[in-house]
C-alpha cells in the first residue's frame, strides 16, 4: 500500500499494486503545472488508485488531458490522459513515500531546461517512447 497527501493535508489517496512506471517529464505543460524544473510521476492502474480524505479538483490542461489537485492549498497530484486509459500518473512530491519509486526514464527531453542537470543511467526519449 502506497499513501500521498497534499501539502495541506485536505486531500489523500491509497494506491495498492505495483507501479507501472515511474518517471522525469521536461514538457512545457508539465513544468508549468508543478511549478517546477521537471515533473516527476509514477504509474498505477486506475483500479489501484483511490481518494481517501477530502476530494481532488480537475481541469482539462490540453484536449483529452485532466489534471487533479487540491483545491485548498493548490497541490497538483495526478494527471490522467486519453492516452493513457487504464492509469493514473502521480505526482512523486504528493507520496509519502516518494524514494521508493526511483525514475526508470526521463521524456520530452527536447523541452529539458539546458542547466537541469539528472545524473542517472536511465532512458531518455526526445519525445514520447515508442508504443
Amino acid at each position: 500500500m502506497t499513501n500521498g497527501h497534499c501539502l495541506c493535508g485536505a486531500v489523500a489517496y491509497s494506491v495498492s499494486g505495483a507501479p507501472i512506471w515511474s518517471g522525469h517529464c521536461h514538457c512545457n505543460s508539465c513544468r508549468r503545472n508543478s511549478g517546477a524544473a521537471v515533473a516527476s510521476y509514477v504509474a498505477f492502474a486506475n483500479d489501484d488508485f483511490r481518494v481517501t480524505t477530502g476530494q481532488m479538483s480537475e481541469y482539462e490542461s490540453s484536449p483529452g488531458v485532466k489534471r487533479y489537485f487540491c483545491n485548498r492549498c493548490g497541490t497538483p497530484m495526478a494527471f490522467r490522459a486519453d492516452k493513457y486509459p487504464t492509469e493514473v500518473h502521480l505526482f512523486l512530491g504528493s507520496l509519502v513515500n516518494p524514494q521508493d519509486f526511483p525514475a526508470q526514464f526521463e521524456v520530452f527531453c527536447a523541452d529539458k531546461l539546458p542547466w537541469l542537470s539528472i545524473d542517472n543511467d536511465i532512458k531518455r526519449y526526445e519525445t514520447l517512447p515508442p508504443a
